[in-house]
């Protein structure tokens, strides 16, 4: 008795004892929170090549897993070593995959480096031009207000000459400052590409390692977790595991094929159309489209920004187009790839991205929505767990009509808890009539 009495109480100690380191580190990374936030900037920058390699195995690994699955088929009656087939068929599902990665990044270099050259060519050249359809645009639209015209021309003309003259300074009158600082940032610029460009190098051979050992640390993780956790509470954390992959794998790999269609779908209309830099603003429309909810409205702004220079009249079409884009993908396509991947309503997705892209940036909006849906969804599930353990029910709509729950867990309608509470009052006014003397005590 002596002996569990004094466990229970270490055990007490111990909580306390962590309960309170907790609180001092807590407080200390809210105190000193510049140097916690630089410390796990640094940390993050050593730990980029490992975060890139997980997140290309983790996108990359459906099409591993099918040619793994066809290489093990194809070898199964040729080859009696099953750790010879296992071998071959990892390497080929290896090869695979950085033909894939590697088809891709040279398709989108290929795709976009012409294009922005051209765009940025063509603009170079034509930029006379496009000030004269601009100006001759503003004097139709604004022909019966010659006052306002002539305003937001001489504005125009005077933005134009100050641009011109930053531009003639900055690259024709070179003084040693102005060289030094020149150099400095095409040095820091290169070094920032060459540091990117390594990081995803590396991360292509962390890829390579995860792919093929994802199986053994998937196995080594559910050893700890029931080495660690009863078998109950072992059996709840890798459940939800399996939900948390199903909401991510889907949400993600789905939304990048979405994508691509809707990027597709926006190069044949735009070259339908003879709108101007059609490749270029379907691969930026394409890429914004991974975020939820605001991507298309990201994407056309530049877009509309570079037809706007050609002709004011395409930049509608193409807006319009876009927006037509976005209904589709929104009622049609993305419903039809996604389903109701993620069970959120539309104001906790607006919510989620909003919150989470505040939070961090461009990888926030993106996955900002299946984060959400998890802790949505775990919230939910301890909530009916809790109701369960009452004897309530976990139906939301049930609550609706419920009026109250007395303390024997029963529960009432709305109209029923009027009723009784009209009975309570009309029993006590006949009370009160019957036995005035009592009510004056």
């Amino acid at each position: 008795m002596k002996d569990n009495n004094a466990k229970r109480y270490i055990y007490w100690g111990l909580t306390a004892v962590c309960v309170i380191a907790v609180c001092i580190v807590f407080w200390y990374c809210i105190r000193e929170w510049k140097q916690v936030s630089g410390f796990l900037g640094k940390l993050r920058s050593i730990a980029a090549p490992i975060i890139y390699g997980g997140i290309l195995a983790y996108l990359i690994s459906p099409v591993y897993n099918r040619v793994l699955e066809a290489g093990l088929k194809m070898l199964s009656g040729r080859m009696k070593s099953e750790k010879h087939r296992q071998t071959i068929a990892k390497s080929m599902g290896t090869i695979a995959s950085l033909f894939v990665i590697l088809a891709v990044v040279s398709g989108l270099i290929q795709l976009i480096i012409p294009q922005v050259l051209d765009s940025l060519r063509g603009i170079q050249e034509s930029f006379p031009a496009y000030l004269q359809n601009l100006y001759a645009w503003i004097q139709k639209l604004l022909a019966d207000n010659r006052e306002i015209e002539t305003i937001v021309i001489q504005n125009i003309q005077t933005a134009v000459e100050m641009m011109s003259g930053w531009l003639q300074n900055a690259f024709t009158r070179f003084d040693m400052k102005r060289l030094l600082d020149f150099l400095t940032g095409v040095s820091s610029s290169l070094f920032v590409l060459f540091n990117f460009v390594k990081n995803w190098l590396i991360g292509l051979i962390v890829m390579v390692y995860l792919l093929n050992i994802k199986d053994h640390l998937i196995t080594q993780a559910k050893k700890i977790v029931y080495g660690c956790l009863s078998v109950r509470w072992a059996n709840h954390v890798i459940e939800e595991m399996r939900f948390v992959h199903k909401m991510f794998g889907g949400f993600i790999i789905g939304k990048i094929l979405d994508s691509l269609i809707i990027g597709v779908i926006c190069f044949i209309g735009t070259s339908l159309l003879n709108i101007p830099y059609a490749l270029l603003i379907s691969v930026i429309v394409g890429v914004t489209n991974v975020i939820p909810f605001f991507g298309p409205f990201i994407g056309a702004i530049p877009s509309g920004i570079l037809v706007l220079l050609v002709s004011p009249i395409q930049c509608l079409v193409l807006l319009l187009w876009i927006l037509i884009l976005q209904q589709f993908d929104g009622n049609i396509l993305g419903p039809k790839i996604l389903g109701n991947s993620t069970g959120l309503a539309s104001f906790w997705v607006l919510f989620s991205i909003l919150i989470f892209g505040g939070l961090f940036g461009f990888v926030g909006m993106i996955l900002g929505v299946p984060t959400f849906a998890v802790i949505y969804y775990i919230v939910k599930m301890l909530v009916n767990h809790q109701l369960e353990n009452h004897t309530l029910p976990t139906d939301t709509g049930a609550y609706d009509q419920f009026g109250y729950v007395n303390n024997e867990g029963e529960y009432a309608r709305v109209d029923e808890a009027t009723e009784k509470k009209e009975e309570t009052t009309t029993e006590k006014k006949e009370e009160t009539t019957e036995n005035p003397d009592e009510g004056k005590n």
